[in-house]
């Protein structure tokens, strides 16, 4: 094991936990707006692939 800490090193004695097992801050609200937002960029993409391929005639 080669690191910055070396072999023996865990974390604990460092006050900082390399394995992020240690007590830390709770996740946020989820972000509805950008949430929406990646979700009408799925469905146009969708779309614009839709639109080539019936172009393309691969769809009827």
């Amino acid at each position: 094991m080669v690191g910055p800490h070396g072999a023996g090193d865990h974390g604990g004695d460092h006050g900082h936990d390399d394995h992020a097992h240690g007590e830390g801050e709770a996740l946020g609200p989820v972000d509805s707006v950008a949430w929406g937002a990646g979700l009408i960029g799925i469905v146009g993409g969708l779309v614009v692939a839709l639109v080539l391929a019936m172009a393309a005639g691969w769809l009827g």
